[in-house]
């Protein structure tokens, strides 16, 4: 039905930057809210940053300032700019879409995740 693709996970050292990219694709009709989500090891998974399909945005306390979310929504992409990174933004990065797609002769709504992408922020 619907697939959430991302991109751009790596290594980088402390204080650098890395964009992260997330494409949905499949049978969308309109994507609400969408978001990047993180999970360091031993650790609940927890919001980064989500943007609402009118583009307001939220961040959590401890990346404000320093992350960027945007999203393309002709192309239902988004994004997550990470500056200034630091050793305890390591995690593995999720993507998050609410999604309202078709199916059949209904439109149905539900949440999307993607398969995740590392980031490793290591000297």
């Amino acid at each position: 039905q619907v697939q959430l693709v991302e991109s751009g996970g790596g290594l980088v050292l402390p204080g650098g930057s890395l964009r992260l990219s997330c494409a949905a694709s499949g049978s969308i009709f309109s994507i609400n809210a969408m978001g990047w989500y993180r999970q360091a090891p031993g650790k609940q998974r927890e919001l980064v940053a989500a943007v609402t399909s009118g583009g307001s945005t939220n961040y959590a306390d401890s990346v404000e300032g320093r992350f960027t979310i945007s999203r393309d929504n002709a192309k239902n992409t988004v994004y997550l700019k990470m500056n200034s990174l630091k050793p305890e933004d390591t995690a593995v990065y999720y993507c998050n879409a609410d999604v309202t797609y078709i199916n059949g002769s209904y439109f149905r709504r539900r949440d999307y995740w993607g398969q995740g992408t590392q980031v490793t922020v290591s000297s």
